[in-house]
């Protein structure tokens, strides 16, 4: 219960619980509706690898990417922050003298 609210709290477990049953047949398109409990669905953790992609392409720097995934290192990161090709390629025309002197 939350003592300020007086609400119940759902626990991170508990929403674990309920993303992944409610993820199955999203996360296994291929398969009927028959066999769901037979099926793996997503995980809440799992959304943390798009999360910090988006932040990374949005220009996030290391250091805070660092600190809102409570990584110790860049190199556990990597497997996070993944921006796309299209995403270093603007990152790149961005900060491109040439170009930044023609505008």
């Amino acid at each position: 219960m939350c003592p300020e609210t007086g609400r119940a709290r759902l626990s991170y477990r508990r929403a674990e619980e309920i993303f992944e049953e409610n993820t199955r047949l999203l996360a296994n398109p291929l398969a009927s509706p028959e066999d769901i409990e037979d099926l793996d669905g997503w995980t809440l953790h799992r959304l943390r690898h798009p999360a910090f992609t988006h932040d990374a392409e949005g220009g996030t720097s290391a250091p805070m990417l660092l600190a809102r995934s409570r990584h110790a290192s860049v190199r556990s990161l990597e497997r996070y922050a993944r921006p796309g090709v299209d995403a270093v390629a603007r990152h790149v025309a961005e900060r491109d003298p040439a170009v930044r002197r023609r505008r």
